[in-house]
């Protein structure tokens, strides 16, 4: 398949409660501001599912200046009516169908935690927009890079649905942009630097300039 030449940032809020919102949005706002952030992925921690409208209504209308797309975690009701772009799920299976069903066309349907090859190629035959690769298990186990960067090889060199790579640490996005991610995650990487915003550029520019050797090297 031909090379895309870009690969651009994707962003993972924590867990967030009703009452994170008031401290969070001008850091996320700050990050979407600082590099090329095609998406964010809105999370709702657990204890606080009763007020996930609420929650995803101010993550909505703090990135309504910015030109990111928005997404809602496991909700794709809620996506749809809070105005958001799309939703994130988990697997391959009947969330995923449910999903398809109730945001396509209009709306982006992602998906992840995705166990093994076959269910990624299930996925994307089922029309999902974009498979994501080595994002944190439940319990927070994070997948090797070694094991992400030859996930997204395989599926660069196969697939045309875009692929988004997730990157523990800021040092893995140029490796996992190289591999063929069409866009990389990042959440912690992010959310505990002292800058934000220098946290963006510095992957941001990792990004572009690996994508750019990949786009030489298999032109």
């Amino acid at each position: 398949m031909a090379d895309k030449p870009s690969c651009r940032l994707y962003l993972i809020t924590p867990p967030l409660g009703l009452g994170d919102i008031a401290a969070f949005a001008p850091r996320f706002v700050a990050a979407l501001s600082a590099g090329d952030v095609a998406s964010a992925l809105v999370r709702v921690a657990p204890e606080a599912l009763g007020d996930a409208r609420q929650i995803g209504e101010r993550m909505v209308e703090a990135a309504a200046p910015h030109d990111a797309a928005i997404l809602v975690e496991g909700e794709p009701r809620l996506a749809a009516r809070l105005g958001a772009d799309g939703a994130h799920v988990t697997g391959a299976g009947e969330l995923l169908s449910d999903a398809l069903a109730s945001l396509h066309p209009a709306r982006i349907v992602g998906v992840g935690g995705l166990r093994g090859r076959d269910d990624a190629m299930a996925a994307g035959e089922a029309g999902a927009d974009y498979v994501m690769f080595g994002e944190p298990h439940r319990d927070g186990w994070t997948p090797p890079l070694a094991e992400t960067v030859e996930r997204v090889a395989w599926w660069a060199e196969i697939f045309e649905t875009p692929c988004v790579a997730y990157a523990a640490h800021l040092n893995d996005v140029a490796a996992l942009a190289t591999a063929g991610a069409d866009f990389v995650a990042l959440g912690d990487a992010v959310w505990s630097a002292t800058s934000v915003e220098q946290a963006i550029a510095a992957a941001d520019g990792a990004a572009r300039k690996a994508a750019a050797a990949r786009a030489e090297t298999h032109a």
